[in-house]
């Protein structure tokens, strides 16, 4: 059942607010267009005037319409291939910055005791920043080959894999969630494309920010305009 949307911009399923931020011990965010304003590998594009083709892809997997999204992303960072690695920064420098309400939010978690983790779709190379920035305890992202300072168009193999996908971000919460000894109910995530899906629904309060249609049709709150700290009209901290 939906309840009735609180204000414009944000709607719930599922449940009836408020609920409290102390009733929960873990976030989890997914990072590019969700804590941060920008796709990462469509920017990195842009900088080698790529951005049109890969971005048709981003947004195309975004929306669910490509079913394999490992798939899909060796696809895009393939056409990365010959970009200089300064072109990294320069992308991080110019072009990406917090989305609105991300700092209010994110600190209300962490003031009420949740342990916060980033799982992302994206690049070490920014997560590990955004991690620093907005002091998050975990990060899992994908890294980049680099060789002779140029990208190599590959992702490098960790020992986990070499990408995060959805089933990987599932995974990954659920890992945090048995190390930290805790119940799936007592988790959120936070996401905005078909790729954060598993790990929502895996989650005991989904937020999506943004969302693609798909995403805010399943989303137990669903924020379409203002901050993410719009959370917080139906979260007591």
């Amino acid at each position: 059942m939906t309840a009735p949307a609180v204000t414009p911009g944000l709607s719930i399923r599922g449940f009836v607010p408020p609920l409290s931020l102390s009733d929960f011990k873990l976030v989890a965010f997914d990072m590019d267009s969700t804590l941060i304003n920008i796709e990462c590998v469509d920017e990195i594009a842009d900088l080698a005037g790529r951005k049109a083709e890969v971005a048709e892809i981003t947004e195309a997997a975004m929306r669910g319409e490509i079913a394999d999204y490992k798939d899909s992303l060796r696809r895009r960072v393939a056409l990365l291939a010959g970009v200089r690695e300064t072109a990294l920064q320069q992308v991080y420098d110019e072009r990406l910055h917090l989305n609105p309400g991300v700092e209010t939010f994110v600190r209300a978690c962490q003031a009420a005791g949740l342990k916060t983790l980033l799982i992302s779709g994206g690049f070490t190379f920014f997560s590990e920043r955004i991690r620093h920035r907005l002091k998050l305890d975990f990060a899992r992202a994908n890294t980049l080959g680099v060789a002779n300072g140029k990208l190599t168009g590959t992702l490098f193999d960790r020992p986990w894999g070499d990408i995060v996908d959805g089933a990987e971000k599932r995974r990954v919460l659920l890992e945090v969630i048995e190390l930290m000894g805790i119940e799936a109910g007592q988790s959120i995530a936070v996401g905005d494309g078909a790729n954060d899906l598993p790990m929502m629904a895996a989650a005991g309060l989904s937020i999506a920010y943004r969302p693609k249609p798909a995403v805010a049709e399943k989303a137990m709150i669903s924020i379409t305009s203002g901050g993410l700290d719009r959370a917080l009209e139906v979260l007591r901290a």
